[in-house]
């Protein structure tokens, strides 16, 4: 059975996507009230996670010996679960909806621009401490 032979990336998936997507509901709840136009705790889970992947990556990068599930985890599980590009997109839609084309403008620019910015910082900042 193929299945037995991957359980444990399962269980490293589900258990780090479990904590993912409560960190990023957790961020809904308690940043997006304080701005009607950019839901920040969205814009938090995406930067925030922009960042991690950077740092993950360049760290998984440089030690292929760490076992393959804990990158599965951290980057898969986790990080995956924490950002969200559906999120982004269904908040994206109800600004414009709106009528709110240029906070549905800056909204998509944070997101996309920010992350990959994010992501760069992240791996900058690994290299700077290794």
């Amino acid at each position: 059975m193929a299945w037995r032979r991957h359980a444990v990336s399962w269980l490293a998936i589900g258990f780090g996507a479990a904590l993912g997507a409560w960190l990023r509901w957790g961020l809904s709840v308690w940043f997006n009230p304080l701005n009607a136009n950019i839901p920040l705790g969205t814009l938090m889970a995406n930067l925030g996670g922009g960042y991690l992947v950077g740092i993950a990556v360049a760290f998984f990068t440089g030690h292929p010996d760490v076992p393959p599930e804990w990158r599965l985890f951290a980057v898969t599980g986790i990080l995956g679960g924490l950002t969200t590009f559906s999120t982004f997109s269904a908040e994206a839609v109800l600004l414009l909806q709106r009528g709110d084309y240029l906070w549905a403008l800056g909204h998509t620019m944070l997101h996309l621009l920010g992350s990959i910015l994010f992501c760069i910082a992240g791996f900058a900042t690994y290299k700077a401490f290794t």
